[in-house]
């Protein structure tokens, strides 16, 4: 395996589990938590699903620059000679980014408050701005992996 696959193969590994997680959280773990859970019991739910998914995204969230960065070295020599398409997904990271910053560091604290207050109508206020939230990052993302699966040169 040469450099520049292993590093490669990280950056998709990240991308993977970032977007891929948010896809799940979406499209299969929300729609059944509704289906399944009272509102209280929907609340702790995500209060107990966040930290443990953003573990995961903060790993993904480090590694996709490190690797990105590399793979501009291994590959284009630098910024100068990277595709406009490398760099349209480098400005989608950092809104993603700050949206991720947004969710974790201003929203999940005040939805871990809410529920522990057992103030539901309030948490389920923030849980519904996290979720458009994620929805956003969702289709950023996935633009983001059509971008680079397409290697769309705008």
């Amino acid at each position: 395996m040469t450099l520049y696959a292993f590093v490669y193969s990280l950056h998709l590994l990240a991308a993977l589990i970032w977007v891929g997680g948010m896809f799940f959280a979406w499209m299969i773990l929300r729609p059944a938590a509704v289906s399944a859970l009272d509102a209280p019991h929907r609340l702790r739910l995500w209060v107990a699903v966040f930290p443990r998914f953003f573990l995961w995204v903060w790993a993904a969230v480090l590694m996709l620059p490190v690797t990105g960065v590399g793979m501009l070295d291994l590959r284009f020599s630098g910024f100068d000679s990277a595709p406009r398409y490398v760099n349209i997904m480098m400005g989608l990271y950092l809104v993603m980014l700050a949206l991720f910053l947004r969710i974790q560091v201003l929203q999940l604290p005040q939805l871990q408050r809410a529920v522990t207050a057992e103030d539901w109508p309030t948490g389920g206020a923030v849980l519904g701005r996290i979720r458009r939230l994620v929805g956003i990052n969702l289709l950023i993302g996935l633009l983001v992996v059509a971008i680079a699966g397409a290697r769309l040169s705008f």
